[in-house]
């Protein structure tokens, strides 16, 4: 087994975890909070944010934007340290808006499509936001899409269909707008949330299977990291990348109003040749 290493406790329901300046950020979203830590658990930074869904990342100035979820709002941290408007979303779809992935100066944002805690629908979206805080739906018809990444030197935005199973992709046109939408990964009985790359496929975090998984382009299950609680998002980094950061809660109870704070953030040693 994988060694295993909690780095944060006190958690109730961690999710968007990010590998950015040296540091292992992430997001606590019932607390509203975003934190950076190193990998001692050390805390250097931590910000509020108005309402969860909360998900972030970083445009190539070193600009953090931030999607706060339920206001269908995307936000940019200021100078003084507090968030300004950068766009808005909520025209698009009232429903509460998830993940983002930037590439260059365009950020694209997915939208669950239905309300959420409620019947399945396969009504989700995916916005691109412009650096003139723009936004225009550029793909529809997705099974709760939840984490996205840009590959392929900025040619492939893949995004997680947490209830198709599957990972699926689209080419980034020249525009910005999505184009030739296919799978790039099914994995029967998953049930993939954030997602990150790894060396030789792409992370993905398992709720309902307790794991995180790499899978290779067109499905092969390269490797399984069982971790006892629900997985909620997942990334690679330390030094020579050779660390799984994930953010992990007893699940269905971390949804819960009142909820305990089972959540943690673990760091699991991959070695460099391994993910």
């Amino acid at each position: 087994m994988e060694h295993q290493r909690v780095i944060a406790t006190g958690i109730i329901m961690g999710e968007s975890a990010r590998w950015h300046g040296g540091r292992f950020w992430f997001a606590d979203w019932k607390k509203h909070l975003i934190y950076a830590v190193d990998l001692d658990g050390t805390e250097h930074q931590r910000f509020s944010v108005p309402s969860y869904p909360v998900t972030f990342d970083w445009l190539p100035d070193g600009e953090l934007i931030v999607v706060s979820g339920s206001a269908g709002e995307l936000l940019t941290l200021t100078p003084a340290g507090d968030f300004a408007h950068f766009a808005s979303l909520s025209d698009l779809s009232d429903t509460p808006w998830n993940e983002v992935a930037t590439c260059g100066a365009t950020a694209y944002v997915n939208c669950v499509g239905h309300a959420y805690p409620g019947p399945a629908q396969v009504s989700g979206l995916i916005a691109r936001v412009t650096a003139d805080g723009g936004a225009t739906v550029v793909a529809e018809r997705l099974a709760f899409p939840n984490g996205m990444v840009v590959i392929d030197d900025g040619g492939t935005l893949v995004v997680a269909e947490s209830n198709a199973g599957c990972l699926t992709a689209f080419d980034i046109e020249p525009d910005g707008s999505l184009a030739r939408r296919r799978v790039w990964a099914a994995v029967r009985g998953s049930a993939p949330d954030g997602i990150c790359v790894g060396n030789g496929g792409i992370w993905y975090a398992d709720v309902p299977n307790q794991c995180c998984v790499l899978v290779a382009q067109g499905g092969e299950v390269l490797r399984t990291i069982e971790m006892g609680q629900g997985c909620f998002s997942c990334a690679v980094g330390g030094e020579g990348s050779d660390t799984l950061l994930v953010m992990a809660a007893d699940w269905p109870a971390a949804m819960d109003p009142g909820a305990l704070a089972t959540g943690r953030a673990v760091a699991v040693r991959l070695g460099r040749d391994r993910g």
